[in-house]
C-alpha cells in the first residue's frame, strides 16, 4: 500500500512526538495555542461529555505556580505532606513495567550524567517539570469530580490530540503526571473550584535541540507482543 501525502503527516505528527525536557523561550501565539486546543477538543468522548478543562498559564502566573511548588519541592518535610488526590502508577510494580520505568529514568539520567549516587541531581531534575522545563506555556487540565473511568479515558484522547496538533505546527511538548502531587498549591494559584480535580499539567513550546536531554528517544515493544490477530 503507497501511503498518502495525508498519511505521511499524520504518521510523523504522531512517531514525531516526544516528551520534551528543554524549551526555548521562544514565545507561542495565541492563536496557535487556541487552534490546537479547538482541535484537539475533536477527540471522541463518551455521550459526548467532553470531561477536560484546561488552564493556559503563561507570564507571572506560571511563574506564581512554579516559585510556589518549588519551594516546598526543595523541602523533603514539606514535600512530604503533598499527595496526589488519584493513583496514577500501580502501588505494587511488576515486569515488564517497572524494567520499562528504569530504563527510562536511568537512560535519561545517563544523558544528563547523574549517577545513582546523586540524589541531589535527580531531585533538581524531576523540579524541572515544575519550571515546565522553561517553555513558556504551561497547560493544566482538570476534570469535574462527578466524571467516572470512562471520562479518563476520553481524556487521554483529547491529550493525546494536543500532543500531535502541536507537533503538526512545529511545536513540542511534555505531559506532566508530577503535577498531580502538588495539586493544592494548584488549586490555590489558579482558584480552582471544588468540583475540579487535577489531572496533569502539560508543557508547551519550541525544543531546544542543543540539549541533550532531548536527545533521549524511548523505546516501544514490537508489535508482536502486544498484538494478536484473531480470525
Amino acid at each position: 500500500m503507497i501511503s498518502t501525502p495525508d498519511q505521511q503527516a499524520v504518521d510523523a505528527a504522531i512517531t514525531s512526538r516526544r516528551s520534551i525536557r528543554a524549551f526555548l523561550p521562544t514565545p507561542v501565539a495565541r492563536e496557535d495555542i487556541e487552534k490546537i486546543l479547538d482541535v484537539a477538543a475533536r477527540a471522541p468522548s463518551g455521550t459526548n461529555s467532553q470531561p477536560w478543562k484546561v488552564y493556559v498559564l503563561t507570564g507571572e502566573k506560571k511563574r506564581e505556580l512554579t516559585s510556589r511548588i518549588l519551594a516546598v519541592h526543595a523541602d523533603p518535610e514539606q514535600a512530604k505532606q503533598h499527595t496526589e488526590e488519584y493513583a496514577y502508577y500501580p502501588s505494587v510494580w511488576q515486569a515488564p513495567y517497572i524494567d520499562r520505568r528504569r530504563k527510562v529514568g536511568w537512560d535519561l539520567y545517563q544523558l544528563l550524567g547523574l549517577t545513582r549516587d546523586n540524589k541531589a541531581g535527580m531531585s533538581a531534575q524531576h523540579g524541572r517539570n515544575y519550571a515546565f522545563f522553561d517553555a513558556p506555556v504551561g497547560l493544566m487540565f482538570t476534570i469535574d469530580r462527578v466524571m467516572e473511568q470512562g471520562s479518563w479515558l476520553d481524556y487521554g484522547m483529547f491529550l493525546q490530540n494536543i500532543m500531535v496538533a502541536a507537533r503538526g505546527r512545529g511545536l513540542d511538548t511534555c505531559p506532566q503526571a508530577a503535577f498531580t502531587q502538588y495539586h493544592t498549591i494548584i488549586r490555590a494559584v489558579l482558584d480552582l473550584p471544588d468540583n475540579e480535580m487535577v489531572v496533569c499539567g502539560m508543557s508547551l513550546g519550541y525544543a531546544d535541540h542543543n540539549k541533550i536531554e532531548n536527545t533521549l528517544v524511548t523505546e516501544r515493544e514490537p508489535l508482536a507482543n502486544f498484538v494478536k490477530f484473531v480470525d
